[in-house]
């Protein structure tokens, strides 16, 4: 069958069938959802071990408000939330389907997709009785109790309490498109993004270059909504783009990869040219999340082979962004049962996260897990403030001189993990005149942009951004000379003829090997978006001081 997109047409191939299992292999600390190559680690990589992580935790409701009357009607209406699950996408008007003859491959990737909607459906109706039971005798009996910080106990303990003041930003975000990072994510969209051109960085040839990102990526979506870092068997490809990456076996990676260029260009399920592109590959990943519960608490699993935590994380994000920039309701439970995930798996002690449940984390992995948090926490979603301490905790045992560089799992100055740490800073409230940011914002100036390292340009690009992109900021010339390195080198590099037309492919770090050119790809196209992808952290339309986790 072939699928056509609202003004794209794309002839989508069955998936290849599964894989024999493989023994594990993660994404290094330079690629999310990538695995380690097999060579020592460099600036802070290493080998990742293949992990499941199965611990329930649920936290049924975003932030209650201390009166009781006020609790019980947040309760009501998230019990109604409740009953809804993410659907499949329907055919008729918004999806134009020809029929044809199913591929092997299309049932089976239908069954599978079918088989995980039911569970979850199963797993939310056997607790809704006793979960309502449990909150009304919660709130009944609780006269505004705060979160434990105790970090010696072994597994975070949330309750139902009052902590609205630490757990959601003082304005109502909510009536805005949305927020996450900053200022949010109001830049994304057409009639938002046209005041950018030219005073923070972005031109007509690169959002050109985004928009052929884009329709790369549509033409190489598999039916069941799900995208492969070896694209060469999905969507039209047929083997047509090279350098095919290896983790095959890890979809929800390689999947949020793809949503999070469309998400960034204003792209939701509800609206745009894209919207049932998007739509499809947000039912891949509720479908695909592995639903514990165990003693009333609720977590939702998305790493697969070779993505661990770092798949995770991506697909948190996804998830949080997409509920952030639409509101959707069948959205919100599968948001906030990965940011549940992430907060069980987290280090009690050091406070990272790394491969395995609560083992002592890396500077890589708690980037991706930070910002998901940081998503989830701006969308109204639950997030317990001891996490934070914990998560500020480990960053300051990777700091070197003074916090302006990072290493990888203890102190050192990494590259990669020195951008990664530095913008952590900042979501964590950090302030821009911390003499360490602006110390390591210079380090990061001084090496320039990589003509390899994807994961480096995403996140110093981020991190120079967010600290002088805005015009008349002190250390402004920094952003511009690296805006106009970077920007006009991926307009350049970006592939201009045949089936390859619109993507991306760099060789110097471990992603690049792993995720192939649908991970390179993913990674220029959000470093092209950071004009708007997140609206400034220190600029004059931020308030910083709002929305501190």
């Amino acid at each position: 069958m072939s699928i056509e997109p609202a003004a794209v047409s794309q002839s989508a191939a069955a998936p290849t069938p599964e894989q024999p299992p493989q023994k594990a292999n993660a994404i290094a600390p330079e690629a999310a959802g990538q695995t380690a190559a097999a060579s020592p680690p460099t600036d802070g990589e290493e080998d990742l071990d293949e992990s499941s992580f199965h611990r329930d935790r649920f936290v049924l409701f975003n932030a209650l408000p201390s009166s009781l009357i006020s609790a019980l009607v947040h309760f009501i209406a998230f019990m109604i939330l409740a009953l809804t699950t993410m659907p499949k996408p329907q055919g008729g008007d918004s999806l134009a389907i020809q029929a044809s003859a199913p591929e092997p491959g299309d049932q089976a990737d239908q069954l599978q997709a079918d088989k995980a909607d039911v569970d979850l459906e199963k797993v939310v109706t056997q607790q809704e009785t006793e979960s309502a039971q449990q909150v009304l005798q919660t709130v009944a009996t609780t006269d505004a109790p705060t979160v434990a910080v105790d970090v010696t106990v072994s597994t975070p303990a949330i309750e139902v309490a009052d902590f609205s003041e630490r757990s959601a930003p003082k304005s109502d975000l909510l009536a805005q498109v949305g927020s996450v990072m900053g200022s949010g994510l109001s830049g994304r969209g057409t009639e938002n993004k046209v005041g950018t051109f030219g005073t923070i960085g972005a031109t007509s040839e690169s959002e050109k270059a985004v928009a052929q990102a884009l329709k790369w990526l549509v033409e190489h979506q598999n039916h069941d909504g799900s995208w492969n870092f070896d694209h060469r068997h999905t969507g039209s490809c047929q083997g047509r783009c090279s350098d095919a990456g290896t983790l095959s076996e890890c979809r929800t990676g390689a999947t949020a990869m793809a949503l999070l260029p469309f998400l960034g260009a204003g792209q939701t399920h509800q609206q745009g040219e894209y919207k049932q592109v998007v739509e499809r590959g947000l039912y891949y990943l509720t479908s695909a999340m592995r639903v514990r519960h165990e003693n009333g608490m609720t977590v939702g699993d998305l790493a697969q082979t070779g993505g661990n935590m770092y798949s995770h994380g991506l697909a948190a994000i996804t998830l949080c962004e997409a509920y952030a920039m639409t509101h959707d309701r069948k959205l919100l439970q599968p948001a906030q049962y990965s940011l549940n995930h992430i907060m069980a798996t987290q280090d009690p002690v050091g406070g990272g996260w790394r491969y395995f449940a609560r083992q002592p984390g890396d500077t890589s992995v708690v980037g991706w897990q930070l910002m998901a948090l940081k998503s989830g926490h701006m969308a109204y979603l639950v997030v317990d403030p001891k996490t934070i301490q914990l998560a500020t905790r480990f960053l300051d045992s990777t700091a070197a001189e003074e916090g302006s560089k990072y290493g990888y799992t203890g102190p050192g100055q990494g590259q990669g993990t020195t951008a990664v740490g530095l913008l952590c800073r900042m979501y964590l409230g950090w302030k821009r005149d911390n003499p360490a940011l602006k110390k390591g914002a210079e380090y990061l100036n001084r090496i320039g942009p990589s003509k390899g390292n994807m994961y480096y340009n995403y996140y110093a690009t981020q991190v120079l951004r967010q600290y002088c992109g805005d015009p008349g900021t002190d250390g402004h010339e920094m952003w511009e000379k690296w805006n106009t390195n970077i920007r006009d080198w991926l307009v350049k590099d970006q592939e201009k003829t045949g089936h390859q037309k619109g993507s991306w492919m760099m060789r110097g770090d471990h992603g690049s090997e792993k995720g192939g050119r649908l991970y390179c790809t993913s990674m220029a196209a959000m470093i092209l978006e950071v004009y708007y992808r997140h609206m400034p952290i220190y600029g004059k339309q931020a308030a910083t001081e709002d929305f501190p986790l």
